[in-house]
């Protein structure tokens, strides 16, 4: 059987249906390269291609497993080395509803973000020259930290939790622009995010 080669690795049902369409049965194709291991179902109509010279990567199936998301939580925190723990799970926050993936290469799990705390924040990074994901930068990857898994943490709390429990690097922490969801800060309400915002505050006006 001969190899059916990619330009990248992540493959959607459209564009494996067009590489094949000189295939008498495409189908029956798909099947004979996925038992030889040149494709990775990862979910339906998503596929990896073992046959490209560009490694896969994580962060662009997420983008594409289940959307609209990108890539935030604890997995952006340790990607933009605000942590120092190697995390397993790929963690998004989508619009949509929460939802968890198991897959060959791993497990992709998304929370729900309300729609207003979604866009600001998110940017785009390179995986090579050609591809590119979407992530979390790192304010907004730590607001989404503190507003879905610890929405009650109050102010004489918060530097314990950031630094202590979360073990979040200082210097790191320091090094973090915010202004890019200033306006998140101003119009959430959550106890945790009104405790980051006066952290901030005081850590400004202390210089």
């Amino acid at each position: 059987m001969h190899d059916i080669t990619f330009d990248i690795p992540e493959i959607d049902y459209l564009q494996l249906m067009e590489k094949l369409k000189g295939y008498a049965y495409p189908r029956d194709k798909v099947t004979k390269l996925l038992r030889s291991g040149q494709l990775i179902r990862i979910r339906k109509g998503l596929y990896l291609s073992t046959r490209t010279a560009a490694p896969y990567s994580k962060e662009i199936l997420a983008n594409l497993i289940y959307g609209p998301s990108y890539v935030s939580l604890e997995y952006a925190l340790q990607h933009h080395s605000l942590i120092p723990e190697a995390v397993r799970v790929v963690t998004s926050v989508t619009t949509g509803r929460n939802k968890s993936y198991r897959t060959p290469i791993g497990i992709f799990e998304y929370s729900h973000l309300p729609e207003r705390f979604f866009a600001p924040g998110a940017q785009y990074e390179p995986a090579d020259s050609n591809r590119n994901y979407n992530i979390a930068s790192p304010a907004k990857a730590l607001f989404d930290t503190l507003f879905l898994r610890y929405p009650s943490v109050r102010f004489p709390e918060i530097e314990a939790h950031l630094f202590e429990n979360l073990r979040i690097d200082e210097a790191e922490f320091s090094r973090i622009d915010f202004s890019e969801i200033e306006l998140l800060l101003e119009r959430c309400s959550r106890p945790s995010i009104r405790a980051l915002r006066r952290l901030l505050q005081r850590r400004k006006s202390h210089g």
